[in-house]
């Protein structure tokens, strides 16, 4: 039913990027919002762990009778998509990886071989899940594909754009790619809209930049859109709830940060309660 809420869920904080999105393109809608940080990176984990951890979390939130779910981390869209969806029959399930390779591509207009670029975690690149989303829809394409692993740790510190550690980082990874003619950079993790302004200065005007949370949360739009599941009783404020594995004093300051805005403290979630709606996840798996 439209009242439902929709379900955000990413490792850490850099799905609240997501979630900041859809409150601005979706203000009526909950959002209960979900992030793993007993257990993240998800970046370096394996396909099968990154997929119990995820089921595990959709698992303890069905009860809440979510509308849609959106999966606000790139490495597990890539890694765990087709065995959610195999696992949540009936449920609407969504990424950010297809919405992002849409954009890169409508980006690049018209030229006939475009150069893209990818920065992503390395379980991302890894899966080439961007490679196969680009060139299904532009085969002509010519990608840059960089795994990018200091990024969201150093945006997890809290560390912003102006950091000279920051912008050295980006500087390493975005150097060889600028020097390669690049026409269109997909931001493919959650956190690095945070540096967006950053990068986009870095990389210079006559590179488009992908926001991969404005594009994930514009497809979730038309989405509910298209069910007929959109909230629009403009009467109701739409409401975040924040759930975590790891309530650490910095996650509200952080969220703040990443959402632009003071919420309640998150709600904790012990990760043994999660591994019990798996039962067959032993608990030595978990980082």
């Amino acid at each position: 039913m439209s009242s439902a809420p929709i379900v955000v869920l990413d490792s850490g904080l850099g799905g609240l990027t997501v979630a900041a999105a859809l409150r601005q393109a979706l203000p009526y809608e909950d959002i209960l919002y979900f992030g793993d940080t007993a257990r993240l990176p998800y970046g370096s984990k394996s396909a099968q762990t990154v997929t119990r951890f995820v089921r595990q979390i959709i698992r303890f939130l069905l009860p809440r009778n979510p509308k849609h779910v959106v999966i606000a981390c790139n490495t597990a869209t890539a890694l765990a998509m087709p065995s959610l969806r195999q696992s949540f029959v009936g449920l609407p399930i969504s990424g950010v990886i297809e919405p992002g390779a849409r954009a890169a591509i409508e980006a690049a207009g018209a030229k006939a071989t475009p150069v893209i670029g990818i920065i992503a975690t390395e379980a991302t690149i890894r899966s080439k899940a961007y490679d196969r989303a680009i060139l299904r829809r532009r085969n002509h394409a010519r990608l840059l594909l960089q795994s990018t692993p200091l990024l969201a740790p150093i945006i997890e510190e809290g560390r912003t754009g102006d950091d000279p550690l920051v912008r050295l980082a980006l500087k390493q990874y975005l150097s060889p790619m600028m020097q390669r003619g690049m026409d269109v950079l997909v931001l493919g993790c959650t956190h690095y809209p945070i540096l967006k302004t950053t990068i986009a200065k870095l990389v210079g005007a006559g590179v488009t930049v992908i926001d991969s949370a404005h594009q994930c949360a514009q497809d979730v739009a038309a989405r509910l859109s298209r069910a007929s599941l959109l909230r629009t009783d403009s009467s109701h404020a739409g409401d975040l709830r924040c759930f975590v594995t790891d309530d650490s004093p910095r996650f509200a300051v952080l969220a703040s940060k990443f959402l632009g805005m003071k919420i309640d403290p998150p709600t904790w979630v012990a990760p043994e309660t999660l591994y019990a709606t798996d039962p067959s996840a032993p608990i030595r798996e978990a980082v």
